[in-house]
């Protein structure tokens, strides 16, 4: 029995096209789109013809494609000043944490006067699952605007100690100023000035603590000028570091709160002339790549940013998803590191300096 040819299904209607219609008006494609977006830059006469084509070949646009989210919320990490050393370790830790967890993390700076009233409701209306506040200070109306946002906050080493109950994450400041102290006292040094970040930073407090105990411990006194408040920049530890130097009874040994302060530090030791550490010793604070790669390589208290960035983000983990934590205050070990900025105090060393008006 003979078999049939195959039949074909005659072909719907094509579907009208952006270049079809165009080319039934002998414009181009761009002018089409430009009627369809409702564009003021076509003139009326080409307008009435494109918008007759379009119902003549029954154009219709293509649905729009559906986007799919794949954000599930991501945590913000938010400084208040430009990033460095310092800033870099703790995200490096967040980043790590982040990607373990599969969240995202997104870096911002923030300075204090860019937290206006709708600061806290961008933050939620952009997905962010909570906010990491490293080294900033923040007030009672903003700690409010993030509650009613239902943004919930962690911060890292705040400058300020608001009265509401906040989560933080630290280090033992207090042991490692006392630790970076010790150290010089143990290397003979009696006149010892720390230079530290701003007055009402409770991390700085407590290094000036550890500081102050350290010294009355020993007998030691802290001699007028030789406690300093700026901020944790290179260019304060030049200042507030050529401030002491110029003092009358110049101290032997600095201890700087931050390692950036302490390369301004060691500059302005530089530019009087002075050795490191033969003629000054000087400690910093944090153990960050520049601690390293300073001349000498830097003494230092280290401080596991990447692990309090780290934990940083996996508390505002379990704040976001409504869990309680054990502690509102986490500090991590600090540890000595001694490398080649520190040194026994030089009897010749403070010949010169006294012989040079640095000493009484």
């Amino acid at each position: 029995m003979p078999v049939s040819p195959r039949r074909e299904m005659p072909a719907g209607p094509r579907r009208a096209t952006l270049a079809t219609v165009a080319a039934s008006a002998g414009v181009s494609v761009a002018t089409v789109s430009k009627v369809l977006n409702g564009r003021s830059d076509v003139a009326p006469a080409t307008r009435s013809l494109v918008q007759s084509l379009l119902q003549q070949h029954e154009y219709v646009a293509p649905a729009p494609r559906r986007v799919e989210v794949t954000r599930v919320g991501e945590i913000e990490v938010q400084f208040d000043a430009d990033l460095n050393a310092y800033s870099t370790e703790i995200i490096q830790g967040a980043v790590a944490a982040g990607a373990e967890a599969g969240v995202g993390v997104v870096v911002s700076i923030r300075k204090g006067a860019d937290r206006t009233a709708g600061w806290a409701r961008d933050l939620a209306s952009a997905g962010r699952r909570a906010l990491i506040a490293v080294t900033t200070e923040l007030t009672a109306r903003q700690l409010t605007a993030l509650s009613r946002a239902r943004v919930p906050l962690v911060v890292i080493d705040p400058l300020n100690l608001p009265r509401t109950r906040v989560t933080s994450i630290g280090s033992t400041n207090f042991a490692g100023g006392l630790a970076a102290t010790h150290h010089l006292l143990s290397q003979g040094h009696r006149r010892i000035a720390y230079i530290g970040g701003p007055a009402t930073a409770a991390c700085n407090q407590a290094r000036v603590a550890g500081y102050r105990a350290a010294m009355e411990a020993e007998g030691a006194p802290v001699i007028p000028g030789y406690v300093q408040s700026g901020h944790f920049r290179y260019h304060d530890g030049l200042v507030h570091g050529a401030a002491v130097l110029d003092l009358p009874q110049a101290p032997t040994a600095i201890f700087a709160g931050c390692d950036e302060m302490a390369l301004g530090i060691m500059e302005a030791a530089r530019a009087r002339g002075l050795r490191i550490p033969e003629d000054l010793s000087i400690v910093g604070f944090d153990d960050t790549q520049n601690a390293q790669l300073a001349s000498p390589q830097l003494t230092t208290v280290r401080q596991p940013l990447q692990e309090m960035g780290g934990v940083a983000l996996r508390t505002a983990l379990r704040l976001a998803a409504g869990e309680r934590v054990d502690s509102h205050h986490v500090e991590l070990a600090t540890e000595l590191v001694v490398r080649g900025s520190t040194a026994p105090v030089s009897e010749a060393g403070r010949e010169e300096r006294g012989a040079a008006g640095g000493f009484s």
